[in-house]
């Protein structure tokens, strides 16, 4: 029978207390085993099972001793370690989400950057899954809830028109979407700080950039600059909801609105995914 099992939200916040700084890690672990588990099901028999409450034991000891520089070490780490422990599991399958929290900037102070204050980073979170079997280990990297927006360079016209088309075309509109985003690496052996500041950057570069003539089009240039950005990965997929903000009619009050006052929506939302790989 197909089983898995394992332990959910497993919080960890790790202090680095450095001679200079202190570094600082938030991160939420999922761990889930599959394997040969069928007899605790079928016959109640518990011998060959890691309990769930070991799991979470196992993440705080092994992240005392781990240095904790990003999220993807040490899902392997974890990972590597579950699978030599025990006999019986087939695969490990570690998500790791990062809360980010950045330095306060103490302009009067000295040095600039307090070494030990920080600020919550809001919504956007890093990401990644490590999957681990006998035989090979992939890693699927990402950030999730970046809220991005632009007031210009955005169209949509030539679309589909029927009876019930009522959506006028512009030129000119706001582009809004709270991105979901996530990559796959061809090896385990990166450095995944770097790679992760260099595809966040590409994609909001490109899509500050972007003529878009719609949230499919600037999605393909954002996924094409990713990839030129770095090398070690071999696709990435974003799924990109829109957030629609709409033109408030001021004809009434006897006032134009020249793409100045819109309401905001959350929904309904038109919600646009895609993935790119290498040719």
């Amino acid at each position: 029978m197909d089983n898995s099992y394992g332990k959910s939200s497993v919080r960890l916040m790790k202090v680095t207390r450095l001679p200079d700084r202190h570094d600082l890690k938030e991160v939420c672990v999922n761990i889930q085993f599959e394997g040969e588990f069928e007899k605790v099901y079928t016959k109640g028999d518990n011998s060959n099972v890691l309990p769930t409450d070991t799991m979470k034991n196992t993440v705080y000891a092994i992240g005392k001793d781990h240095p904790l520089r990003s999220i993807e070490e040490f899902g392997l780490t974890l990972s590597n370690h579950f699978l030599l422990s025990n006999p019986d599991v087939s695969k490990v399958t570690i998500e790791l989400i990062e809360n980010l929290w950045n330095r306060i900037s103490v302009l009067a102070g000295a040095p600039d950057i307090h070494p030990s204050a920080f600020s919550g980073g809001g919504n956007e979170k890093r990401n990644c899954l490590v999957t681990r079997t006998r035989d090979e280990v992939t890693i699927k990297s990402g950030i999730q809830d970046l809220l991005i927006l632009k007031t210009t360079g955005s169209a949509f016209k030539g679309y589909v028109k029927d009876k019930y088309t009522t959506l006028k075309e512009t030129d000119d509109r706001i582009f809004a979407t709270n991105a979901e985003i996530r990559w796959r690496y061809t090896k385990d052996d990166v450095d995944f700080n770097i790679c992760h500041q260099k595809i966040r950057q590409a994609i909001l570069e490109t899509f500050a950039n972007h003529d878009s003539m719609s949230v499919q089009h600037t999605l393909h240039a954002m996924g094409e600059s990713a990839l030129a950005a770095c090398a070690e990965i071999s696709e990435i997929s974003m799924t990109m909801p829109n957030k629609h903000c709409l033109l408030v009619d001021l004809l009434p009050f006897g006032m134009q609105n020249k793409n100045e006052i819109f309401v905001p929506t959350s929904e309904p939302h038109g919600l646009i995914s895609g993935t790119v790989k290498r040719k």
